[in-house]
């Protein structure tokens, strides 16, 4: 299938390890200029970026913070001169410990909490979207957790800022859907394999396989190939919609 990706230009954040690390190499594998955020991590977004070559781009990004979003827009439209996705992958966790008290977590820890992964995705949503109505075409995919369905103590803050995100990327998807080919989408995954948690999901893995339908938990590219899917050009109906790649959970 022709995902209609080659020369498009695609923002995708958290993009050093994880499923954004492998978001990024599914698009630039059907041909689209790919600009690759990373927080704390330039060497691993930069090996990532050696493996895609010429259509990769490094920026430095900080969720929720305004300026840094801008940098971001700015330095892909320096290279291109267009933004055709918009990928919000990262995310911020800082203070958040699985079974605590949502109750005692500190006034500052679970409002910068909710105030980063909230703003931090409607903020660069906000600036590639005009550029997407002028030229009639744009999609927005938002990464979002399962957490926001299956609940977990301690996870109160931050799910309560990934469903934010649904509530916003429902709306939104009406609001551009009518000045074009623009959509938008979340895709909610669950447990996932990652290079980088392996050991954290261990204690939580075999209990989490055992709801699955697929008997397994899915992996990185799994979920990244249907973040390229509803974020290419074959994708012509589905916005608005919370996309569930969870193994079947």
């Amino acid at each position: 299938m022709d995902l209609g990706l080659d020369g498009r230009t695609v923002i995708v954040t958290g993009a050093s390890g994880g499923i954004g690390r492998e978001v990024a190499r599914g698009f630039a594998a059907e041909g689209a200029d790919v600009v690759l955020t990373y927080r704390s991590s330039p060497e691993e977004a930069g090996r990532v970026a050696e493996e895609i070559g010429e259509h990769a781009l490094v920026v430095p990004y900080e969720l929720g913070d305004s300026d840094s979003a801008r940098a971001v827009v700015s330095a892909a439209l320096d290279w291109t001169g267009r933004i055709d996705v918009l990928v919000n992958n990262a995310l911020f966790t800082s203070g958040w410990e699985p079974g605590e008290s949502f109750e005692k977590v500190g006034e500052d820890a679970w409002r910068e909490m909710v105030r980063r992964n909230v703003e931090g995705y409607l903020e660069l949503s906000r600036l590639v979207t005009p550029g997407m109505r002028e030229r009639r075409f744009g999609r927005l995919v938002h990464i979002s957790s399962g957490l926001v369905d299956e609940g977990m103590a301690g996870a109160e803050y931050y799910a309560t800022a990934k469903a934010a995100v649904h509530g916003f990327s429902r709306s939104a998807a009406f609001s551009l859907g009518r000045d074009g080919d623009i959509l938008s989408n979340v895709v909610l995954p669950g447990l996932t394999a990652t290079a980088r948690n392996e050991e954290r999901i261990e204690p939580f893995s075999r209990r989490y396989i055992n709801l699955t339908a697929v008997g397994r938990l899915l992996d990185a590219r799994e979920v990244a190939n249907a973040v390229v899917y509803l974020g290419s050009a074959a994708n012509t109906g589905i916005t608005g919609q919370t996309i569930s790649v969870t193994g079947g959970v």
